[in-house]
């Protein structure tokens, strides 16, 4: 059966965050519900649809940006009070508007994430998470890492209380009481944590969870242990997940779940016998979705996915036919209907054009008079810097309340920037003098009209560190521009994991001198990326990263006066080693430092890099007979006479430039890092063997496995 959802766009409030859009239980099954949103400029609104207009039931004054807002009540009873979470407070509202409470927790971070569950209420600000009962502390939990979400599984449906943290890290922590009962590694930083079915599943302890690199998955959460039940890769490669729901949307007795992501789609998962999740609809946004429930809003009697949107707007995508087949009276009456809803969007249109008109004027005089302070408009942007594990490169994502002109992008650092099919902005790139003011790249983008989002792709180069800058200038008058600035780390391309081999042949690095774990810690933060700012509680911590372009590991652990580096490739070690004696250096701390080099490591990184280097050199060889072989072909008029393998080339053409097309430099890349190993392994020896290298190079061009380990061995 194919699902046919029918966009309306309901209204627009100011830029909203995540889970801040819920709607009111009906008063009867598919009767039109109302719509509760909390906005950037603090106000809260609930609305309904009457005569397809938003009608206000009302909307507060407005205040601190509003974080979360989730839907509150008697256990067992119809959830229809709602609570909003803003800054460091909690305000409590009846579903008429009446505010009946006002709970100050005095936490020193702003609310992040919240849980209502009867009198029981969860709440994380970054690292910290709390739990009250009728507003009296009763758990406080300091977590390792940033805080995403937090949930508690169905207090009347179970034993006990059980919350759950979302961490950073890829881990959910829970808890009983203060205490980590157990935690449990997930594909991805988790953004977004749901009760399956909205009351936890038969078990009550089924658990969905949504990464902020796309995946989605069930876990059931027994008193025990963990049980992963599915996972959904991101094989698309689509948006980070912002919100999940449960609701059935298809209308076969089963809840659907309901999935909205950072790159605007809406998709709609059934579930098959075997109770695994089947794609049934999608459909794109042109900004992020913050919110996503299912309901009855529009018209009774059919239901549809209402969602909010980065720049607040309120949409629907309802069953309700478009077009409806009518006998001759019913088409007058439509046509009465649409007649009617012409005339008050011209009048709201003529009303619009008026009040700019206003607008404009009083900013003209303003401007002019003597006593005029500069008034430069303020516009949120909304931004994420991420690794991709899958192809080692940074996302960008770049996402703004009004439509975007430009964005300039500079960057102190040698980087590449990749090809990002989503993205229909027009490139320029200008020349660049990196030797008298430290620019590498300088780039525009220039968006086409209504463009809200940007999204780019970006590699870089381990041991090269430095600063990307993005300049973000929307279509506003008087033109202004935001400043971005995102970090490019020494071991820029580390992403942290949780386990490790530890079979592999290591070397090691011994820091020791008068520095505080404090100090340690921080050094760790400014090499490699996803370390928590924050140092972690306890004398001594241990971090495990993954190279995510040559797979190979590092192993971190350091105290107060001591940290010790282990990896099996060299580089790693040496762009630690220079880097950390820098940093101790800048702030005139003594280090003292040993290092142990194991030769097996060096075999061991060529082994890990050949594969890569093979493909891509074959990749190369491929795209160079393509054109060769195209002449034949029309030459010979068929391709019956080729061997199985240049035919092979030939059918695969189109497929084969679009891959050369996407790496660009990838073999520079690689040949970069044999260099680099190379300098690295004679470096910790005290010999100098950069004359070697173009020696080593025309190696590399006639690339054999087992000529080039024979000429490290002999060098």
């Amino acid at each position: 059966m194919d699902l046919n959802l029918n966009r309306a766009d309901y209204l627009q409030v100011g830029v909203t965050s995540q889970k801040t859009m819920k709607l009111l239980p009906a008063s009867r099954h598919r009767a039109t519900q109302k719509v509760v949103i909390g906005d950037h400029d603090g106000v809260v609104m609930c609305f309904g649809m009457k005569k397809g207009e938003a009608v206000a039931v009302f909307k507060t004054l407005p205040g601190q940006k509003i974080a979360r807002l989730e839907l509150g009540g008697v256990l067992n009873t119809p959830q229809e009070k709602i609570f909003v979470a803003a800054g460091s407070e909690i305000r409590g509202f009846t579903k008429r508007g009446k505010q009946f409470l006002s709970f100050e927790t005095n936490l020193t971070e702003s609310i992040k994430a919240m849980h209502i569950s009867g009198s029981d209420l969860f709440l994380s600000a970054s690292y910290i998470y709390n739990h009250y009962c009728d507003c009296k502390d009763q758990h406080y939990y300091l977590s390792g890492d940033k805080i995403n979400d937090v949930i508690c599984l169905p207090v009347e449906r179970l034993p006990s209380i059980t919350p759950v943290l979302a961490c950073q890290d890829r881990v959910l922590r829970v808890l009983q009481g203060s205490d980590v009962m157990y935690e449990t590694e997930v594909p991805g930083p988790p953004t977004v944590l749901a009760l399956h079915n909205g009351n936890g599943g038969d078990s009550g302890e089924d658990l969905l969870f949504g990464t902020s690199d796309g995946k989605l998955g069930l876990i059931q959460i027994t008193t025990s242990k963990p049980i992963h039940k599915w996972e959904i890769r991101n094989e698309k490669k689509l948006g980070g997940i912002l919100c999940v729901d449960s609701f059935d949307i298809v209308g076969d007795g089963v809840k659907d779940l309901l999935v909205g992501r950072d790159d605007g789609v809406i998709q709609v998962y059934s579930f098959d016998n075997t109770n695994e999740p089947v794609l049934r609809f999608d459909q794109m946004l042109s900004e992020s979705v913050t919110s996503i429930q299912g309901g009855c809003v529009g018209k009774e009697g059919y239901d549809e996915i209402v969602v909010s949107t980065y720049s607040g707007w309120v949409t629907g995508l309802t069953t309700e036919p478009m077009h409806k087949e009518s006998g001759p009276g019913e088409e007058v009456k439509i046509n009465q209907e649409m007649q009617n809803k012409i005339s008050n969007l011209r009048s709201e249109l003529e009303h619009l054009q008026y009040k700019v008109l206003q607008e404009r004027e009083k900013y003209q005089q303003s401007s002019q008079s003597s006593k005029a302070k500069s008034a430069v408009p303020s516009f949120s942007v909304n931004d994420k810097f991420t690794l991709n594990k899958d192809d080692a490169s940074y996302s960008l994502i770049l996402e703004v309340q009004t439509a975007i002109d430009n964005v300039l992008i500079q960057s102190d650092v040698p980087i590449d920037l990749l090809d990002v099919d989503k993205n229909s902005a027009v490139v320029s790139f200008s020349s660049c003098d990196s030797e008298s003011n430290d620019n590498f790249l300088l780039a525009t983008y220039r968006c086409q009209a209504n463009t809200t989002r940007l999204e780019l792709k970006i590699r870089s180069i381990e041991g090269q560190y430095g600063t990307l800058q993005a300049y973000v200038t929307p279509r506003i008058q008087p033109k202004t521009c935001q400043v971005r600035q995102y970090l490019i780390k020494p071991l820029s391309l580390h992403q942290r994991t949780h386990f490790i081999d530890h079979d592999r042949p290591m070397n090691t690095l011994t820091l020791t001198g008068q520095f505080s774990f404090a100090e340690v810690h921080s050094w760790v933060v400014f090499c490699l990326p996803e370390v928590p700012e924050k140092p972690p509680a306890g004398e001594c911590v241990t971090f495990y990263f993954q190279n995510t372009f040559l797979d190979t590991q590092l192993e971190s652990t350091y105290r107060k006066g001591e940290g010790v580096f282990k990896s099996d490739n060299i580089s790693t070690i040496s762009i630690l080693k220079d880097v950390l004696s820098k940093e101790a250096t800048k702030r005139k701390i003594n280090l003292n430092i040993s290092y142990e080099i194991n030769e097996v490591s060096v075999k061991h990184t060529l082994k890990l890099i050949h594969p890569k280097l093979e493909y891509q050199l074959l990749l190369a060889k491929k795209v160079q007979l393509i054109d060769a072989l195209k002449e034949l072909q029309v030459h010979e008029g068929n391709t019956n006479f080729l061997i199985p393998e240049y035919r092979c080339i030939l059918e695969e053409a189109d497929h084969l430039q679009e891959e050369y097309k996407k790496q660009p430099a990838h073999l520079e890349r690689l040949y970069g890092m044999i260099t680099d190993l190379f300098i690295d392994k004679f470096k910790f020896k005290g010999t100098n063997v950069k004359t070697k290298v173009p020696l080593l190079l025309e190696i590399l061009d006639s690339y054999d496995q087992n000529a080039l380990i024979a000429f490290f061995e002999a060098a």
